[in-house]
């Protein structure tokens, strides 16, 4: 018997967080939550020491990641950009490629526009994606609906930040897992 193929595995992944900045934050539906498993997903990942690589979309403009994401990610490799993919943040994609990297989970806002177009060109490059959709969002409720249905049909793994970290432990009863299952509950 053989396990599927698309469940995540630590060696094979990262987290990539798009663009949680602190002057977009207060416009975003449901921002809180977005903030809340978005910490969970930095967290997890780092006590199953699985990379995180973060976004910014033109920071003079918009500020900085929003502050306690920021301060979870203090080890994090940063990308500042201006395109709305995270295609044009520097060479993020060949970084990812040349460390043998398959699968991206992905959260940030907003759904309909950096998320939809960087999860786009992330499944035209080769790479399986895992959308947590408890930790993206947009302005709109509507928005975010679309944005969701449009990723999904074109090949993305729509699940939520406790499936991602469940999938990437595998197993229970080690120290990851007790430390993990702490964020969750």
């Amino acid at each position: 018997m053989k396990r599927h193929p698309q469940i995540l595995k630590k060696e094979k992944t990262v987290l990539l967080v798009i663009d949680i900045q602190e002057r977009i934050l207060p416009v975003i539906h449901d921002a809180e939550t977005v903030v809340t498993n978005t910490l969970k997903l930095v967290n997890g990942f780092r006590i199953m020491n699985v990379p995180i690589y973060y976004t910014e979309q033109y920071p003079k403009g918009l500020g900085g990641t929003e502050t306690r994401i920021k301060e979870a990610l203090s080890d994090s490799k940063l990308y500042e950009k201006l395109s709305f993919s995270c295609f044009g943040a520097g060479n993020l994609f060949d970084e990812l490629k040349q460390k043998g990297i398959e699968q991206i989970v992905v959260c940030g806002v907003e759904s309909h526009v950096c998320v939809q177009q960087t999860v786009l060109d992330l499944l035209a490059n080769g790479f399986q994606v895992d959308l947590a959709a408890d930790a993206v969002s947009s302005r709109r409720k509507f928005d975010y609906e679309i944005a969701l249905n449009r990723m999904r049909s074109n090949g993305a793994e729509v699940t939520v930040t406790e499936s991602i970290l469940f999938e990437l432990l595998n197993i229970c009863g080690t120290d990851e897992f007790k430390a993990v299952s702490k964020l969750v509950i």
